[in-house]
């Protein structure tokens, strides 16, 4: 009887532990995949919510999220592969120099760009904004703000980023042939501090500037305050890019223009859906009928001015939410 007792009594927990191993979420290994972004900003942490948003969706994946600087994303990603992840979505730094990096990590993992591409690299895709149509309309809302014309500072993070590049490509196209005369593009290597020096300098130097224009998300706060302290709301006519919320404020206030935004939110939904796809379904990219031949998936911009300015800023404030 004590032999059959004991006997029912392993067989119970056997069963027992066979059942909770079938249970979602439990004993289940997950895919691990990661998103690297190119630095700090609320930018970031807004698609850092619609990445959380992908992996409840999706259950069987682990996104794990990474601020990569200038400079560090190598190590973080390097970090990241050899911790056993499977794919990767990060917005280059440096497109043209991480070419090779691209080519070693696309051996051990599926890769792709975000917000940021990398034409030329191993890269699977693109997920982002199209970036000179973004600059173009950018142009559109400084000639709005500036009917009679006058000079512009550009200001923007890294000069050789791609989608710097092709930003302030896609303003200089929509400006050409118009009273608004383009002064040079000042960087700041991601350094709000740089970025704030930089407005002070030029507003010493071009007494006369009638408007500038941040090509990143830091920027348009930084012009802000360096327009304040001089004293110029008035004179100097600000126009931005991306939703931080004092750029949102100071539009509904009346004290920067309007802003072109992209969609960081998509981005990080999107970006993990589709390494989803990549890692554990295993599709190809040449098969997949709705991506491109190009392999850039565009997520379109949406233009903020006074009126829409707080409803988008709540917005905003309840993806930051989800991450607190």
């Amino acid at each position: 009887m004590k032999r059959n007792a004991f006997t029912r009594r392993v067989i119970l927990i056997s069963s027992a532990l066979a059942i909770a191993a079938c249970l979602p979420g439990c004993g289940e290994k997950k895919t691990k995949v990661a998103f690297v972004t190119n630095g700090p900003s609320d930018f970031w942490v807004y698609a850092q919510a619609g990445i959380a948003k992908a992996e409840k969706e999706l259950g069987d994946i682990n996104a794990i999220y990474k601020v990569g600087e200038s400079g560090k994303q190598r190590k973080i990603i390097d970090d990241l592969l050899v911790s056993g992840v499977q794919g990767v979505a990060f917005s280059p730094t440096q497109p043209k120099e991480q070419i090779d990096h691209i080519k070693g990590w696309a051996q051990k993992a599926k890769i792709m760009t975000v917000d940021s591409d990398a034409p030329g690299s191993e890269r699977l895709l693109y997920i982002g904004t199209d970036n000179v149509a973004a600059g173009r309309e950018c142009g559109r809302l400084v000639k709005e703000a500036m009917p009679d014309g006058g000079k512009i500072m550009v200001f923007v993070g890294i000069k050789d980023q791609l989608n710097a590049v092709e930003r302030f490509a896609g303003l200089k196209e929509e400006l050409e042939g118009s009273n608004v005369e383009v002064i040079d593009l000042r960087t700041d290597q991601i350094s709000e501090e740089i970025a704030r020096r930089n407005a002070q300098d030029t507003l010493v130097k071009y007494p006369d500037i009638a408007g500038m224009v941040g090509l990143w998300s830091y920027n348009a706060p930084q012009i802000l305050a360096a327009v304040k302290d001089a004293g110029k709301l008035d004179q100097v006519k600000i126009v931005g890019f991306d939703e931080d919320p004092t750029t949102l404020k100071a539009i509904a206030a009346g004290e920067i223009y309007a802003t072109v935004c992209q969609q960081p939110y998509e981005f990080g939904y999107q970006s993990i859906k589709m390494l989803h796809r990549l890692v554990v379904k295993g599709e190809k990219v040449e098969d997949m009928k709705d991506v491109p031949e190009s392999r850039q998936i565009m997520i379109p911009t949406i233009t903020v001015k006074k009126d829409e300015a707080l409803a988008y800023l709540e917005k905003c404030n309840a993806w930051k939410a989800e991450m607190q």
